[in-house]
């Protein structure tokens, strides 16, 4: 009677531990500590050339938990943008994430898509995950950050317009910004100029209207008309419709985002109308989206890699720990076709 060899059954794989790396490479489980970690102390280039084959023939993962535990510190920090399709909010994760990896710092992002029950829910489940900070673009002025304070974990408000107690704020002059758009198509002869004015989810008034009516009021002109929409493409092409409805329709706009920039022209296109022969326009934020609009789109630019290495300083860099302060950054004008120039 023939018989069947049954091959064995491998046994389960254990985790390969920091022993396991030291016993394979020849070295202690210190000198392996201090080629994951890198450092404090130095290691040789040979012995550390050793402790990365062993780490990769064995497959080691450090544990991050372990380490989390050890450290006293979880090397993570948290983001709450309002929503990350919208380019200028992509933007700002990329380059917050960028500078927390220069501090070995990892990045959890979440979207509070501009509602304040889900902002606050991401908040408390950064919080319970022991984040080493918060970095918070916030849908409102002044946020409510009494679940990180209970946990003691610090945050920054990005993206803000201004100072608020006992918490380090960054962003720019937003009306000083917006009034140096106005003032650009001041320049360019219109005294007809209208706001698309993307809506909030607090009642506090966006200092990006502030510069409209200031530029205006400086240059002895009436203000325009007003349509306010979501800070979106869809917002901006709803926007454009209720400009072409007006009884007074404006010879040129400016938009307090880009991407309402961009559903306006939409809805100028459509209508027949041509920028900025027709109707001139100008945006807010400097997204890389506004270079590709046809025209290209004139823009007032936030330094956003800026931005966020103040933010990530203030949390876990150099800045760690210093009294609380508004820090201010300058905004640029992007001057494209879209406003008249050449």
């Amino acid at each position: 009677m023939d018989t069947m060899t049954i091959p064995a059954v491998p046994a389960p794989r254990t985790q390969v531990t920091r022993k396991d790396v030291a016993r394979y490479a020849g070295v202690s489980t210190a000198v392996v500590s201090y080629v994951v970690n890198g450092g404090p102390k130095k290691v040789a280039p040979a012995t550390q050339a050793k402790v990365q084959e062993a780490i990769r023939q064995l497959g080691y993962r450090p544990n991050a938990a372990a380490r989390a535990l050890k450290l006293g510190s979880s090397e993570t920090i948290g983001l709450v943008i309002p929503d990350n399709s919208n380019p200028f909010f992509s933007m700002l994760a990329h380059a917050v994430e960028d500078a927390a990896g220069a501090l070995g710092y990892a990045l959890v992002l979440t979207n509070s898509d501009g509602d304040l029950a889900k902002e606050r829910r991401n908040i408390r489940n950064l919080a319970a995950r022991q984040v080493d900070g918060v970095v918070l673009a916030s849908v409102l002025f002044e946020p409510d950050l009494a679940d990180l304070e209970t946990a003691e974990i610090p945050s920054v408000l990005l993206s803000h317009s201004g100072s608020s107690a006992g918490v380090t704020t960054v962003g720019v002059d937003l009306a000083k910004g917006a009034r140096t758009a106005v003032e650009h198509l001041i320049g360019h002869g219109h005294t007809n100029i209208g706001l698309a004015m993307g809506t909030t989810t607090g009642n506090e008034a966006d200092a990006r209207e502030e510069g409209w009516v200031q530029a205006l009021r400086d240059a002895g002109l009436p203000e325009g008309p007003i349509a306010r929409s979501a800070f979106t493409r869809v917002g901006g092409y709803a926007a454009g419709k209720r400009f072409l409805a007006s009884g007074h329709r404006p010879t040129a706009v400016f938009a307090s985002s880009d991407m309402q920039a961009i559903g306006i022209l939409r809805a100028f296109h459509e209508a027949g109308l041509s920028v900025p022969e027709d109707i001139a326009l100008v945006s807010f934020d400097g997204s890389e989206d506004a270079e590709y609009a046809w025209p290209m789109l004139t823009t007032v630019e936030q330094p956003v890699r800026d931005m966020a290495e103040a933010a990530v300083r203030a949390l876990v860099g150099a800045d760690r720990g210093e009294p609380a302060r508004h820090r201010v950054f300058p905004t640029k004008l992007l001057v494209r076709q879209s406003c008249g120039c050449p």
